[in-house]
């Protein structure tokens, strides 16, 4: 499965962050204002794209991402710079399961993975990501905070809940059927 050029691009800015960033700190501390993470126009991501899209399409993916507060554009010593918002940090981190679903196989045992959360409301931002995310890795909803799937996804899964450390409010069952 292809990326559209939108997600493929905020994915790559998320990779050169993590080469940079505590990016595990920024999403279990997220700060209350856009965590500027920025780089100057003669980035090699920057580079990638200009030669990629014609000077036109660049524009319009670079305003498509301003207007979508997937970034900020600023004046960074003189340069233009690309700064991340979470909104597009959030993008990205869904762009990313999106990527992998194509792998989608049933379980060997036929039995399911059913996942139960309780998240707090000061964290909605948080379950309502989780929620996508699930969606987008096969799992259905069977009541708001209850899902379920037949697909091996436990890995994914875990990794997931550790990168939002959402472990504590989440509990996983493995069901034989549900009724």
């Amino acid at each position: 499965m292809k990326l559209p050029i939108t997600d493929q691009f905020l994915w790559d800015i998320f990779n050169a962050i993590s080469k940079t960033e505590d990016v595990l700190r920024f999403i279990i501390h997220p700060p209350r204002t856009f965590r500027e993470i920025r780089w100057a126009s003669d980035d090699p991501i920057y580079q990638k794209y200009r030669k990629i899209l014609r000077p036109q399409k660049f524009a319009q993916l670079v305003y498509y991402a301003k207007k979508n507060n997937f970034i900020k554009i600023e004046n960074l010593k003189g340069n233009s710079a690309l700064v991340l918002t979470k909104n597009g940090f959030d993008k990205a981190i869904r762009s990313r399961f999106k990527l992998e679903d194509t792998n989608k196989k049933k379980r060997k045992d036929d039995k399911w993975i059913m996942l139960i959360f309780d998240v707090p409301e000061k964290y909605k931002k948080s379950r309502e990501l989780l929620r996508k995310i699930l969606y987008s890795l096969g799992y259905k909803m069977f009541q708001q905070s209850v899902w379920v799937t037949p697909y091996d996804v436990s890995e994914k899964t875990e990794i997931l809940l550790q990168t939002y450390s959402l472990d504590a409010s989440v509990k996983i069952f493995l069901i034989e059927a549900i009724k």
